[in-house]
């Protein structure tokens, strides 16, 4: 192979260290998240050597606005991306030209340049929660006789309990689980490592003590991750698809019950319907907006689809209350830094 110039190896090494140690240590990234980071910067680099740029003659000057703006349209027109896809895109190479801009200062401009590339036009796609009713009627459908049925239950239980996110849920560590006390609650990370206590009602409470009981030998090990997943005997996190897969299958069979369940019934749909069953309760939409983790009361007001003069009543209950090495001989192309 030719010789590297400098550039390159800098670029390699920085596409390293964020890959294997920035963003794996965002405690509140899901999966998702990161897949679409390292997905969206693999990409780019594909693109870059469809335009004849390698190893050999990548630089900073690769990462040119006018190079963002040609990529993104390749995505469109080459491979079919839909403008909500390409943004989530867009956004992630941000991500990466704003962690070169921290890591030295004199890169700061190529991100300040790709920030002004606007987003495409999308259709928001609006969430909708599930009735009280068919929430009864999904749980009651979830079959107690297996212990994965007992595991899953107590999982979206507790989601619907507390409308947290489900990879705070599956962030969760025994030691975030606080029972034996006056009342009952679990300690969130949520976006932007900032932490809410969320309390448990007593439902809630006893299914986590059988399932601690049964799983967990009763808080043997405090590290331990609530809900995990077995393999070769060791424990791991939980991943958002296999959870998104279980809550399927139960939905799949609560339809015949309740047609109102839809049979692609995603985790974020309790959370929503958890909000806007506090909004019918009465809460305080404040305590509904801390509940959910949102900075800004408008955010819960948006996600709620609140009207104007549900807002007005909404507002009235206020009142009440180890690096790895970024070379190896395995790597012959732009996309093998993304391995």
């Amino acid at each position: 192979m030719s010789k590297v110039n400098k550039e390159s190896i800098e670029i390699a090494n920085y596409i390293n260290k964020y890959l294997n140690g920035y963003i794996q240590n965002l405690k509140s990234t899901s999966e998702y998240t990161l897949k679409s980071y390292k997905d969206s910067l693999r990409l780019y680099l594909e693109y870059l050597e469809t335009i004849g740029i390698t190893l050999i003659n990548l630089s900073y000057e690769c990462f040119s606005k006018k190079n963002i703006e040609n990529w993104l349209i390749y995505l469109k027109d080459t491979r079919n991306n839909t403008n909500q896809t390409i943004n989530l895109r867009l956004t992630s190479l941000k991500i990466f030209l704003e962690y070169l801009g921290k890591q030295d200062i004199s890169l700061l401009h190529i991100y300040a340049e790709a920030s002004t590339i606007s987003k495409r036009k999308t259709t928001k796609i609006k969430i909708k929660g599930i009735s009280k009713n068919a929430i009864k009627i999904l749980f009651n459908t979830i079959d107690q006789a297996t212990k994965n049925g007992r595991k899953d239950l107590t999982m979206f239980i507790l989601m619907y309990n507390t409308g947290a996110r489900l990879n705070e849920i599956l962030s969760l560590k025994l030691k975030d689980v606080i029972l034996n006390v006056n009342e009952p609650y679990i300690s969130i990370i949520g976006k932007g490592n900032k932490l809410r206590c969320l309390y448990l009602l007593p439902k809630t409470v006893e299914h986590l003590q059988k399932y601690i009981k049964e799983n967990h030998n009763n808080f043997s090990n405090n590290d331990a991750y609530l809900f995990y997943s077995k393999i070769k005997g060791n424990q791991y996190k939980l991943s958002e698809q296999s959870v998104e897969k279980q809550l399927k299958k139960w939905a799949f069979l609560a339809n015949a019950q309740c047609p109102e369940i839809p049979l692609n019934l995603h985790p974020h749909q309790l959370r929503h319907s958890a909000a806007t069953h506090w909004l019918d309760d009465g809460m305080n939409i404040i305590q509904i907006s801390y509940l959910l983790g949102h900075e800004q009361l408008q955010t819960t007001m948006v996600y709620l689809e609140i009207s104007t003069a549900q807002k007005a009543k909404a507002l009235e209950t206020i009142d009440d209350s180890t690096e790895q090495k970024a070379w190896t001989s395995e790597i012959t192309s732009l996309t093998d830094l993304c391995k």
